[in-house]
């Protein structure tokens, strides 16, 4: 945890922004995976660790605006469970941790919140995403379960957006750490990597790096020769020499923050000539977009900038042709590049999207586009000094989606599909790194990790 008085201030601050009422946090159970005693590994709820702190299944906590109140309710543990688990400090102490002094135990709060809603005290919430906050929702404040969603406060969301927004300096000190995790899975992994294994024999150490650094991984790994499929959970292919792997992975730091970096390297060690080649254009639209990344430019444009860049670099390879504004306005480079530049990066991997992505990260100035491809970008808003989010352009060929658009004879004035085809087992290339919005740029978060060409092949030497 960090110091109590950072809690403290940012529940203060908190309260600036909410005019009355009662602010509810309910935090996050433990959750089985085959039967009950057999549970996942517990994640608490961010927001409820940005307030709270406690890391700690069972937990719930109340501000009460007009009483100015913090508890946090919760109990000691039994002898019982001591004798499975081992002790831990009482409650009372746990609380104090968080800056809090008022305690309750968890069996106190369904009648505390019961006398609030009798007495009209209006209960805010934010968006449940779990199915069991939502029946808790509907056990504790009497709102059908199918209408816990429509209930949410939007005073309370738009105020911890606002908030968890901008990063302090603690937090990007924190995703630094899960970089510098993130530094040691990447280039594991290009050591690791070679013909003849599987996968899931790079993806299992991966995965073993952000257990023995920090907390675990921030999402699901995704490591595959396969990359043109973007979210790709399977780890079952035997690789082969001339191929590519995609890495796209995460860990977080042992107080829960995330770092979310990709890199692409080759299975033998050294790239072919035209995966070289996309490679570079995907790393000439990274570094673009990097170098515009500032206070006050919408998010939007910089993604622009870098499938203009990336556009241009496939028409010099003849992949693409005519004018490549025109182009990029129609959405005729989402063949290639059909996902987003980025998103808010911080407590979750894509930070605070359970509270609407749209609310995060768009608002009255910029609305989401519906353009295929387009559509898919998270951030679009203005950049502000304190973001922190990822810049991760790609290149991919995508089999099933060429056929469909050359089949429906789309965008032929700018996409030369005779040269597309010849790429089809190519896979793709996807290059990110964690970025923070300076007050008068950016910067790369953490340690660099191995990028160019020259760095990737020279740790991908150092197989052991």
């Amino acid at each position: 945890m960090f110091a109590p008085e950072i809690y403290v201030e940012r529940r203060k601050q908190l309260k600036s922004q909410v005019s009355s009422g009662i602010l509810f946090f309910p935090g996050n159970g433990e959750m089985p995976m085959n039967y009950a005693a057999n549970e996942y590994r517990f994640r608490q709820d961010s927001n409820f660790l940005y307030y709270w702190g406690l890391d700690k299944a069972g937990l719930a906590a109340v501000i009460d605006l007009d009483k100015d109140k913090e508890i946090l309710f919760g109990d000691d543990r039994p002898v019982e469970d001591t004798v499975w688990m081992g002790p831990e400090a009482p409650f009372a102490d746990q609380a104090a941790l968080a800056g809090v002094s008022l305690t309750r135990p968890s069996g106190d709060l369904a009648g505390y919140l019961d006398y609030a809603i009798n007495t009209g005290r209006k209960i805010h919430y934010l968006p449940p995403y779990r199915a069991e906050t939502k029946i808790w929702l509907e056990d504790l404040l009497g709102i059908r379960n199918n209408k816990t969603t429509a209930h949410w406060s939007r005073e309370f969301n738009f105020a911890v957006i606002a908030q968890r927004s901008v990063k302090t300096a603690e937090e990007v000190a924190e995703i630094e750490k899960a970089v510098e995790i993130s530094y040691e899975m990447n280039t594991t992994a290009m050591k690791v990597i070679r013909p003849g294994i599987y996968e899931r024999e790079v993806w299992g150490v991966v995965e073993g790096i952000t257990l023995s650094k920090g907390s675990g991984i921030s999402f699901p790994i995704i490591f595959s020769v396969h990359g043109e499929t973007l979210h790709n959970h399977y780890h079952g292919n035997l690789m082969k020499e001339g191929q590519i792997a995609v890495l796209d992975s995460g860990a977080e730091s042992l107080e829960h923050y995330a770092s979310d970096i990709t890199r692409t390297f080759p299975v033998s060690g050294k790239f072919t000539p035209i995966q070289k080649d996309i490679y570079n254009i995907v790393l000439n639209g990274q570094m673009a977009a990097i170098e515009a990344t500032r206070p006050g430019v919408f998010n939007k444009d910089v993604h622009l900038l870098a499938a203009k860049t990336m556009a241009e670099g496939l028409k010099g390879l003849g992949i693409m042709k005519g004018n490549i504004d025109e182009a990029v306005d129609a959405g005729a480079h989402a063949l290639f590049f059909p996902h987003g530049l980025g998103h808010m990066i911080g407590l979750d991997v894509h930070d605070m999207e359970n509270l609407v992505e749209n609310f995060v990260g768009y608002d009255e100035e910029i609305e989401r586009s519906e353009q295929f491809g387009l559509a898919y970008l998270r951030l679009g808003k203005k950049l502000q000094s304190g973001y922190c989010l990822t810049i991760e352009p790609g290149i991919y060929f995508i089999p099933e989606l060429v056929n469909q658009w050359k089949s429906e004879n789309k965008f032929t004035d700018f996409i030369n599909y005779a040269e597309v085809e010849k790429h089809l087992g190519f896979g793709g290339v996807r290059i990110e790194d964690d970025i923070l919005v300076t007050e008068t740029g950016s910067r790369v978060l953490g340690k660099p990790i191995p990028k160019t060409v020259d760095e990737v092949e020279e740790f991908c030497a150092k197989q052991g």
